[in-house]
């Protein structure tokens, strides 16, 4: 297994063969190190060299887990990545040559999770908390200023991060028929949303009418995903707490910060479920939800009121902007948000009971967090 050594690099070496004109119609690309199902964390060096030294390539592009990382013109062609820190992930590497004509070769390797058989890995719980003062956040407090209680039971605060806290996002919008007048002025403001984003956040395009589907993966670079948002039209009906669910586990339970922004403008008229079900999966979530309701979000109260209980209970909050500008405004408001956020972690109660938090703070501070947690799922009632 390579995992960095302090002050070290992983190699991860690739080498361009050029094999005679009888064996071979011309040159190829192979990654020789990290080999297939090998374990990488750190900082990591891609390292290339051309077999024969004199191949003509134009430039080298090099991409980790579908991001390009770096790309190079002229040798060395080494490219410096930082695959994180353990718990050891799976990643995916793509090395491409291009070739004057146009001509491109690659390859790729994939490398795997590692995963602790011994029980050795302790169960954390990750909180996300926002410390607010009147309107304006809170930055730079530091780990002793919080104080965080289980069943009324204070904890030791195992983990905690307030600066670069790495993202997992999913944003959801809704592409129904209902959507139809609004859909460009929508997919304006998520575009806009998306691009604000940091380049080291995580973020999953989610579209949900009838049915919620993977608009853009993660893997996808910005320009990609943006390219893939502008293609969304309406139409059919709204599968909302579908698309919860589906998000949820998208999700999963995740190390760092954990994100669901939802933009809906009706009541759900297609799930197959019902509320309690998104509201049990929720308690098993790390995810701070954000729900963005216009149309009928704002009109009925039953279903406002859904919003507004299911962003509380998880740290997050709702909003329902009454205009394009206003919900421009509301996209930024969250933005901010994202930006000024603590995570903390602790030792969980590993049971499927649930389990009721509070988090306090040194000083007259408003803190927002979820109130609650059951770390194993409960079958439906």
């Amino acid at each position: 297994m390579r995992l960095p050594l302090a002050g070290g690099f992983i190699a991860i070496v690739l080498v361009l063969t050029v094999a005679g004109a009888a064996q071979s119609p011309g040159p190829t690309l192979r990654i020789t190190d990290p080999p297939k199902g090998d374990y990488v964390s750190g900082p990591v060096v891609i390292r290339t060299f051309l077999n024969p030294p004199t191949t003509p390539v134009d430039k080298v592009t090099f991409f980790a887990d579908g991001r390009l990382v770096c790309t190079k013109e002229r040798p060395p062609f080494d490219c410096e990545w930082n695959a994180g820190p353990p718990p050891v992930r799976p990643h995916m590497f793509h090395v491409v040559a291009h070739l004057p004509g146009g001509r491109k070769i690659s390859d790729d390797v994939a490398t795997q999770e590692l995963k602790w058989a011994d029980g050795a890995d302790v169960a954390t719980k990750h909180v996300t908390v926002t410390v607010v003062d009147g309107s304006k956040f809170v930055p730079g407090l530091e780990k002793r200023a919080f104080h965080l209680f289980d069943d009324d039971v204070q904890q030791p605060i195992t983990y905690f991060d307030n600066n670069n806290i790495e993202t997992q996002i999913v944003l959801a919008v809704d592409i129904s028929d209902s959507m139809v007048d609004v859909i460009e002025d929508v997919k304006a403001n998520v575009k806009r949303f998306r691009a604000a984003l940091r380049p080291t956040d995580h973020v999953t395009i989610l579209g949900f009418n009838e049915n919620p589907f993977i608009v853009a993966p993660s893997s996808l670079d910005l320009q990609a995903q943006l390219k893939r948002i502008d293609r969304l039209a309406s139409w059919g009906m709204t599968s909302l707490y579908e698309m919860l669910l589906k998000s949820f586990d998208l999700l999963g339970r995740q190390k760092g910060r954990l994100a669901i922004v939802v933009f809906s403008d009706g009541a759900d008229t297609a799930s197959r479920v019902r509320a309690d079900a998104v509201d049990r999966r929720k308690e098993t979530s790390d995810a701070v939800l954000y729900m963005i309701g216009q149309g009928d979000a704002m009109k009925q109260a039953t279903l406002k009121t859904i919003c507004e209980r299911l962003a509380q209970k998880s740290g997050g909050r709702a909003f329902f902007p009454r205009t394009m500008d206003a919900l421009r405004e509301t996209f930024d408001q969250i933005l901010e948000e994202l930006s000024n956020q603590y995570l903390l972690g602790f030792e969980p109660k590993t049971d499927s009971n649930l389990h009721h938090l509070r988090i306090e703070v040194d000083g007259r501070y408003q803190v927002r967090h979820m109130d609650s947690y059951r770390w194993k799922a409960q079958g439906p009632s």
